[in-house]
C-alpha cells in the first residue's frame, strides 16, 4: 500500500511559526513520525509540501494509479480553494483531512473547510499527531475499499 501526505502552505515553517499555536515540531519531525509509523503499518510514504496551490493540485492529479490514499493538510487553502476541492473530489481516492489546531475552534473564517465534503473524513485539533491518526484512518478505509465521500 502507498499513502500520499500532502503538506500545504507555511508548514514548511513549522517548529518557527507560531509555536504557541502549532507547537515546536518542525515539519522535518512530522514526516519522521510518519516514515517511523508507515513502517511498523507495512506502507509505502511519500510526502509533498508546497506553498503552491497548482503544485498541490498536480500532485492530487498525478495520484491516481500511483498511491492508495491521501492524508492531506490543505492549511490556509482549507477555506477557499474550490480548485483543490475539486481535484479532491477528481482523483477518486481516499483523502483524509487533517489540521494541527482545531479549525472549529478558532476564528471563525477558519470554522468551515470546503474540502470536508469532498474527503473521506477530517482530524482537527490533536497537534501532529492529527497526522497519525491521518494515516491509520488511510489505511483502514483502503484496507476496507472505502473511498471519498465524493
Amino acid at each position: 500500500m502507498r499513502v500520499l501526505v500532502l503538506h500545504g502552505p507555511n508548514l514548511n515553517l513549522l517548529g518557527r511559526r507560531e509555536t504557541g499555536i502549532y507547537g515546536n515540531e518542525t515539519l522535518a519531525d512530522i514526516d519522521a513520525r510518519l516514515q517511523e509509523l508507515a513502517s511498523e503499518l507495512g506502507v509505502d510514504l511519500e510526502c509533498f509540501q508546497s506553498n503552491s496551490e497548482a503544485a498541490l493540485i498536480e500532485r492530487l492529479h498525478g495520484a491516481p494509479g500511483t498511491v492508495d490514499a491521501v492524508v492531506f493538510n490543505p492549511a490556509g487553502f482549507t477555506h477557499y480553494s474550490i480548485a483543490l476541492r475539486d481535484a479532491v473530489a477528481a482523483v477518486g481516492l481516499p483523502v483524509v483531512e487533517v489540521h494541527l489546531t482545531n479549525i472549529h475552534a478558532r476564528e471563525e473564517f477558519r470554522h468551515r473547510s470546503v474540502i470536508a465534503p469532498v474527503a473521506a473524513g477530517q482530524i482537527s485539533g490533536f497537534g501532529t499527531a492529527g497526522y497519525l491518526l491521518g494515516l491509520r484512518a488511510a489505511v483502514e478505509l483502503v484496507s476496507r475499499g472505502k473511498m471519498s465521500r465524493a
